[in-house]
């Protein structure tokens, strides 16, 4: 398959709408309308893997996060990373990673994200850890906020660990 990696442009936004539609997913309009609308401002870049027929995924990298525990610290946090489920397992994802990895490098000597703890995320842990991101050691994050010991949360997508990645 060949694999394309590009910014995100305007048509994307109904075209990855209707794909997770299709795979049962609810990913509204408006958030693709609010990453395209962020990526033309220069808040977050959108990463689109295609074709020369369709989308296949996309992952966001936000420069200078607001969130998590490097929050304002200048260290890009890789954010929404997603490959539809019919183009799973085709090194899409590895794609878009290492082409993230790679811009990354050019400005900073680190990228971290937030990586969620249920089996569905198991794939992303297992590819993760392989890639030589480690957990940063500050525990486990629910709904961007740290959860202090024996919190109690519900163990959905908003439940992360967060992992970096430096450059060596």
């Amino acid at each position: 398959m060949n694999i394309q990696i590009r910014n995100m442009i305007k048509s994307d936004i109904i075209n990855f709408n209707k794909e997770f539609k299709l795979q049962g997913w609810e990913k509204p309009i408006s958030l693709f309308e609010r990453y395209y609308e962020e990526q033309e401002n220069g808040i977050r870049r959108v990463f689109v893997a295609c074709n020369d027929k369709q989308v296949l995924g996309y992952a966001t990298l936000i420069p200078n996060d607001e969130n998590g525990p490097f929050a304002n610290k200048k260290i890009p946090t890789l954010r929404d990373f997603n490959v539809l489920e019919k183009y799973q397992n085709k090194g899409i994802g590895t794609a878009l990673l290492d082409k993230i990895e790679d811009t990354v490098k050019e400005y900073s000597k680190s990228i971290c994200l937030g990586v969620g703890l249920h089996s569905g995320y198991g794939s992303a842990q297992r590819m993760y850890v392989k890639r030589g991101y480690i957990p940063d050691g500050s525990g486990v994050w629910y709904n961007n906020m740290l959860l202090e010991q024996n919190a109690q949360c519900r163990n959905d997508d908003d439940l992360v660990l967060y992992l970096i990645k430096e450059f060596i």
